[in-house]
Parts: structure tokens; sequence; C-alpha cells
């Protein structure tokens, strides 16, 4: 009879022991499926902001919750989901930021002036320019809209001049976007107020600075020879100068 118990009882033992070991393995399988889910759904949380900004067209915060994603959570669905339309949203987030970076170069003023109101949009050259052999100073290109004197558009130097022929009639060279010269007519008023010359086709020169995300102008100095300013014009807000 004690033969027969200790081999029944080795039985239940090995029996016992395999049933633990299975429960420790559903338990593990369970917490893991657990965990899985968790993940999952914390991904999902951050794919619902995602969209959320994609729906606005917030590149910015599409692409800061996208990265999140693809960082924290990169084996979920939604990272899978996402992924491949993420480069596309990087691009688009850059983009918004150079067109934000490009409107604050323009400067826009509202004054009073004899008749009504002065408006102007006014830009610097995105590298200062030595004109006289003293140093690189910005110069400015302005677009002006005065009461009595209408409209007009003209650079601006900080030091020297422009050449003593622009006293009368001189030309400019414009480029927009790297493409065709085009020639347009200046003139530097006989003035000491400020060292000025008036580009004369102000429509023209507008119409470029609108369509154009770099304007180069070229223009005469004081010693006869050429200078070159470039200015990031894409930012322009036409909205600014109504009737332009």
């Amino acid at each position: 009879m004690k033969h027969t118990i200790k081999p029944l009882l080795l039985a239940f033992a090995c029996a016992a022991a395999v049933a633990a070991c299975g429960d420790r393995e559903a338990e593990r399988a369970a917490q893991a499926a657990a965990q899985a889910a968790a993940i999952e759904q914390q991904a999902d949380e951050v794919a619902k902001k995602y969209d959320s900004a994609l729906a606005s067209n917030d590149w910015d915060m599409a692409r800061i919750h996208g990265v999140a994603l693809l960082d924290q959570y990169p084996d979920s669905a939604a990272a899978r989901r996402i992924g491949p339309g993420l480069q596309e949203v990087k691009a688009k987030a850059e983009a918004a930021r150079e067109q934000r970076r490009m409107e604050s170069l323009w400067d826009y003023a509202q004054v009073s002036a004899d008749g009504g109101t002065q408006r102007s949009a006014a830009i610097l050259s995105k590298d200062p320019v030595d004109v006289d052999g003293t140093g690189a100073k910005p110069v400015q290109l302005v677009f002006r809209d005065h009461p009595k004197w209408k409209r007009s558009s003209y650079l601006v130097l900080q030091a020297s001049d422009f050449a003593k022929a622009c006293y009368r009639r001189c030309q400019v060279t414009v480029i927009a976007d790297g493409g065709t010269p085009k020639r347009i007519s200046a003139n530097r008023p006989d003035t000491d107020e400020a060292t000025a010359m008036f580009i004369d086709d102000h429509k023209a020169l507008w119409r470029l600075a609108r369509e154009s995300k770099v304007l180069e102008i070229e223009f005469p100095v004081k010693d006869g020879s050429m200078r070159k300013a470039v200015f990031e014009t894409g930012g322009l807000d036409g909205k600014q100068m109504a009737g332009w």
C-alpha cells in the first residue's frame, strides 16, 4: 500500500508543478497582452493629436506629435499608419517656418501725413552691402503710399550715395528668383533729406516682390561702380498696402 501511495503523490506533485507553470505562463501572457494594449492606447492618443493637427494644417504640431509617436511607440499600429507620410509633414512644417521667417522681415507702418495717412512696407537687404569701402551696411527697399505724393518705390542707403548720373536718370537691374534680368529706370531726388533713389516703375517692382521669394537689385553707386542688394521678399503681405 505504501509503495502505491508514493508514486501517486509524485504524480500529483508533478501535475501541480505543471499546472503552476502553466498558470505563470498564462499570467505572463496576460500581462504582456495588457501591456501591449496599453501601449497601443497611448499611441492612439498621440495619433489623435497628430490627426487633429493635420486637419487644421498645423504642420509644426503635426510634426511634433508624429516624431513623438514614432520615437516612443515605434512598433504600434498608429506608428505604422502615419510613418509613410511623416516625411512630407516634416517638409511642410519646414516650409511653414520659412514662410513665417520671411514674413517677419517686412516692416509695415501707417503714419499721419499731409492730407491723410501714409502707408509703407519696408524690408532690409538679406546681407549688408559695402557701397563705398567704409564697411557693409543694410540697404532698404521701401514701397510707399502717400496721400500727396501717391505711390512710389525706392532704395535707401545708410552711407555714401548713388551715382551722380541718377540725379537725372539711371537704371537698376532687377532679377526675380534667379530669372531674366529686368532693367528699370530710376532717379535720385536732388535733396539731402535722405539718401534715397526712386525706382520709377513701382507697379512692376511691387508685382515682382509679391510673386517672388527673392529680388536682387543692382544699382550704381557714387564712384560709378555697381552694387547688388538681395531682398527675401517672399513674406510680403499685400493686404497691408490696399489697392496695390
